[in-house]
């Protein structure tokens, strides 16, 4: 393992001071609005904006790669991120966050794609899963430690915004300084959503409202806790639970996905998801059953993904992976954008209490719609579906068609062993 990571551990490295600077933004936003007196639901559109630029930048950066290459649009984005980090404190008005953050979102998913293809470019047949493992590892522990370093400051002051554009800056010292540029990215034209959905309706349904999950816990959490009375610790705390339940739930539920009918599986992970959003309904702010509660959401999200993403790969051809793989990413796109705002405005209107009663009904929804498909299309025995290869909810199109690609390596290895009766 340590081999497979000597070539990228710049690359890692850089991603993760990056996770740290968006992660340490993304919770302050919540916080800090708060203290400005923005409403639940200018918070969400200022959130929404977020994710219609990530939306954005995953189908446009490819085009800027091919035309000026890796190098200096790794380096633009991230001194516009580094800018956008500043300017938060300088202007605290809704609109202008909101233009902040869509500049962040489409920042953030430019830098993805070019990590993400040097990365894929780097990756062998043999190493390709280590090092997809290595990367979504780096994501998720940068989002976990950006929880720790918001504690370390007043939240209103410019301290915090100051810290995060300093570690997005130092991020790209190594990756510049070491990666190789790699041909421009390609990414295949996205499928239409009508073959998507005749391909997995599912999938597509189930990956839109997995979006509205998603970014309503990630984008909302921090609101919600902030107008409920948390004081900021409690907070980051709540926001690092989130990812800690998908880092530690990720691998046993991938395990499970690949010996059952996952349409169980996900009715299975809804419902789950469904009753610790009930628990941190009915908890009244106790802290450790918020936590619980919180923790247990964010196992279900991630890897609710990655199980979306296999299934719906169980139904197509390997050729159509590829494009699957950007409709899939635009699908959940539009998920994102809505979910926030949705959540927004129901906080606004019936308190932060709302939180939890929109993620309840997701989720419920999730495990309803997966039960109802059971009823309308026989499931795939285990020996004939792909591989269940963990990818974080946040990535680009070109991780997804990596892992795409892994999973279908490991569907062929496991066929080849069935074959030769090996064990």
């Amino acid at each position: 393992m340590l081999q497979v990571l000597g070539g990228v551990w710049a690359l890692l490295l850089g991603i993760t001071l990056i996770m740290i600077g968006n992660g340490m933004q993304s919770t302050l936003i919540g916080v800090r609005g708060g203290l400005e007196g923005f409403s639940a639901s200018a918070l969400a559109v200022v959130t929404s904006g977020y994710f219609a630029g990530f939306l954005a930048g995953a189908r446009l950066a490819p085009r800027l790669i091919r035309n000026v290459g890796h190098v200096r649009v790794f380096a633009a984005l991230g001194s516009f991120m580094s800018a956008g980090l500043i300017a938060f404190p300088l202007l605290t008005e809704p609109w202008a966050w909101t233009l902040f953050r869509l500049a962040l979102g489409f920042c953030m998913s430019g830098v993805y794609v070019t990590a993400e293809s040097w990365l894929n470019n780097a990756a062998t047949n043999e190493n390709r899963g280590k090092l997809l493992s290595a990367y979504m590892l780096a994501q998720t522990l940068g989002m976990i430690a950006a929880q720790g370093l918001l504690t370390r400051a007043d939240a209103g002051g410019a301290t915090l915004f100051i810290a995060a554009s300093i570690l997005v800056s130092l991020s790209f010292g190594p990756i510049l300084l070491s990666a190789t540029p790699v041909p421009a990215a390609e990414i295949t034209k996205p499928m239409s959503l009508r073959r998507l959905y005749e391909a997995s309706p599912l999938g597509t349904v189930g990956i839109f409202l997995l979006g509205g999950v998603f970014a309503a816990q990630a984008g909302m959490g921090a609101v919600y806790g902030s107008q409920a009375g948390l004081t900021v610790d409690q907070v980051a705390l709540f926001v690092a639970m989130l990812f800690a339940g998908s880092l530690v739930l990720q691998y046993p539920i991938g395990w499970v996905s690949d010996r059952m009918d996952r349409r169980l599986l996900i009715l299975s992970l809804a419902a789950i998801g469904a009753a610790s959003c009930l628990l941190g309904y009915l908890s009244d702010l106790a802290l450790w059953p918020l936590m619980a509660a919180a923790f247990v959401m964010g196992g279900m999200a991630s890897p609710l993904y990655s199980l979306f993403v296999a299934y719906t790969n169980d139904y197509l051809e390997v050729e159509d992976m590829p494009a699957a793989s950007g409709g899939l990413v635009f699908v959940y796109g539009l998920g994102a954008i809505s979910g926030p705002l949705i959540a927004g405005w129901a906080m606004q209107a019936a308190g932060p209490q709302a939180f939890w009663l929109f993620l309840i009904a997701l989720f419920a929804a999730i495990s309803g719609y997966a039960g109802w498909r059971m009823t309308r299309r026989p499931s795939l025995p285990a020996g004939e579906t792909g591989a269940y290869v963990g990818v974080m909810p946040t990535s680009s199109p070109m991780a997804l068609e990596a892992a795409q690609e892994w999973s279908y390596e490991l569907a062929e290895q496991e066929e080849a062993k069935s074959e030769s009766g090996a064990p």
